[in-house]
């Protein structure tokens, strides 16, 4: 099995977020369920690990949302690949409904999509 590839972390949001998300400023997250859809072309085992550990360094978008206590990861999928298709898998979830929360979330890098954070629930 490669050890590269993208992920989708399947996030419950159990109340009402107030979250300060680094440059991209000050937002609420209602109640719900999100996916966030992301890559690592190298160790993506340890990637996922990274965002399943209570404790880190604030790095990306998506470490701001996993530290709130009213957030949880409930559910991980892997997508092993060589090449890079977060976007595909992104784009699928919009396609069947999902909402963008926060216009430019974990999508900085991402010239096709308005975000990687996905309210799917």
């Amino acid at each position: 099995m490669t050890d590269s590839g993208c992920y989708q972390l399947k996030i419950r949001v159990r109340d009402e977020i107030s979250l300060r998300v680094g440059a991209l400023g000050n937002f609420i997250l209602p109640p719900g369920e999100y996916i966030y859809t992301g890559s690592a072309m190298k160790n993506l085992e340890k990637r996922i690990a990274r965002h399943l550990r209570p404790e880190k360094k604030l790095r990306w978008h998506i470490d701001y949302l996993l530290a709130e206590p009213l957030a949880e990861i409930v559910q991980v999928n892997r997508y092993p690949s060589k090449i890079k298709e977060e976007c595909r898998y992104n784009q699928k979830l919009l396609i069947e409904g999902a909402e963008i929360p926060i216009p430019g979330f974990g999508s900085s890098d991402c010239p096709q999509c308005s975000a990687h954070l996905l309210k799917t629930g």
